[in-house]
């Protein structure tokens, strides 16, 4: 697989050598058993905020066995210090078969990505949306379930609490991204866009989602008093939008 030098709208410079470097490491190591090399996420659509985000990659591989994932460790190694995730290892089989039990992912990574070597197996495909709106509203309701857990873990700390809902709201824009894909309604990128779509269209407040997007971005930083808040308001926003939907 011949890695491709692209260039990537609206990210930095430094991130894109960085990301062409990862590609070259990657060919490098897994050879002949990589066909296809993938960005996806926040890098792809806009939003990629440095020393905050990580780097998304998907790898189309001949095969998978433990020979293969192996090769792949010392890649992760060096690369996770960089915000390189631990990628998603697919084979064309596994694009067909998994992409109706995952509706909600693999239209996110269709609709947003980059190929940087090899080839694309997007190209020509069609992901069944069959099960869509059961992923969509399971989702949602395991959200609020993961995020009452995690604040009850967390014993309500601080510093957990504003770990939490960067993270929480991250994983919650692709499922708001899915109910206007479920309902037909235009597919909007940006993340602020998306809340105040879900806001005006079900009539409910989310400003917990917005706050928390905020922090994410490090644009604010509630105080000690106000984090049980700015928690309180998000599950709210959260609970609300589930119940929304799901009527």
């Amino acid at each position: 697989m011949a890695a491709t030098e692209r260039t990537i709208e609206g990210l930095p410079e430094e991130t894109q050598r960085l990301v062409q470097a990862y590609a070259k490491d990657v060919k490098a190591a897994l050879t002949d058993q990589l066909e296809g090399l993938l960005i996806y996420g926040s890098a792809v659509r806009g939003e990629f905020l440095t020393g905050r985000s990580n780097l998304n990659m998907l790898l189309v591989l001949t095969g998978h066995d433990a020979a293969v994932l192996t090769r792949y460790h010392a890649v992760h190694k060096r690369w996770s210090k960089e915000g390189v995730v631990i990628p998603l290892f697919l084979t064309d089989q596994d694009v067909k078969s998994l992409s109706p039990l995952f509706p909600v992912e693999f239209l996110e990574i269709q609709e947003h990505h980059r190929v940087l070597g090899g080839r694309d197996p997007f190209v020509g495909f069609h992901v069944d949306t069959r099960r869509l709106k059961d992923a969509v509203l399971q989702g949602l309701a395991s959200h609020v379930l993961r995020l009452r857990q995690r604040f009850a873990e967390a014993g309500g700390a601080n510093d957990a609490v504003t770990i939490l809902l960067p993270l929480a709201v991250t994983s919650t824009i692709p499922l708001l991204r899915g109910v206007q894909r479920m309902q037909g309604w235009p597919i909007m990128t940006q993340s602020d866009a998306v809340i105040k779509d879900m806001a005006d269209r079900f009539h409910i407040d989310l400003q917990g989602f917005q706050e928390a997007l905020l922090l994410k971005r490090g644009q604010i930083t509630p105080g000690p008093s106000e984090v049980s808040r700015v928690f309180d308001r998000y599950l709210q926003a959260a609970t609300a939008l589930a119940e929304a939907v799901h009527r």
